[in-house]
């Protein structure tokens, strides 16, 4: 549900393509593959989406991890693809800021950068191999899946066949690879259920 919360179509775009949270069983593939389809009008074809990337220090993830809980408990109510309104922003708003963070596009900012990473772990070795060596993994994973309906396998693979072709901008602050790395099975625990 956080994904479809974030205010910006930058945020939407980047928490499309970070979808790597844990290996993929036949529902979340389809789910994760939804997740990639474009929420938004999307950036000009073949353009990364765009967001102010920024260098994550351990402090940032610690708040994110500690805030994971009250966010989800706002986010969760809301019904899928609703933006929220004035109330729900103030209520996102107010927990961003008991964290840590001078406001929610704060937050938010942070969200992306560590998705952006995250995206880009397999997590079956939790190393960082970039977005499209994690996505042609997910597609062989989808392909090879003899259990998922053949409507649903379809909608995954041309979902994920968009996420490949839009190309997730490269990781500039390569010291957020190392940060995030170091703590991603938090990271993991906290945001990967929330992916969809």
């Amino acid at each position: 549900m956080r994904v479809f919360v974030r205010t910006t179509l930058a945020a939407l775009s980047i928490a499309g393509l970070a979808m790597s949270f844990g290996a993929l069983s036949s529902d979340q593939a389809l789910a994760q593959a939804k997740q990639n389809a474009p929420a938004q009008a999307a950036p000009p074809a073949g353009q990364p989406p765009q967001f102010k990337q920024i260098a994550l220090t351990q402090k940032q993830i610690d708040d994110v991890l500690a805030s994971q809980k009250e966010m989800d408990a706002i986010t969760d109510k809301l019904p899928d693809n609703a933006p929220p309104d004035a109330k729900v922003t103030a209520q996102l708003e107010a927990v961003a800021k008991k964290h840590g963070f001078a406001s929610y596009d704060e937050y938010n900012t942070v969200i992306d950068n560590i998705s952006l990473v995250m995206g880009g772990i397999d997590p079956q070795s939790k190393k960082y191999v970039g977005s499209e060596a994690v996505i042609k993994q997910q597609i062989a994973q989808v392909q090879a899946d003899k259990k998922m309906k053949a409507e649903d396998k379809k909608e995954a693979l041309a979902n994920l066949d968009m996420a490949l072709k839009a190309k997730a901008p490269e990781v500039e602050n390569k010291g957020n690879i190392d940060l995030v790395t170091k703590n991603y099975d938090k990271l993991n625990a906290a945001l990967g259920e929330d992916t969809n």
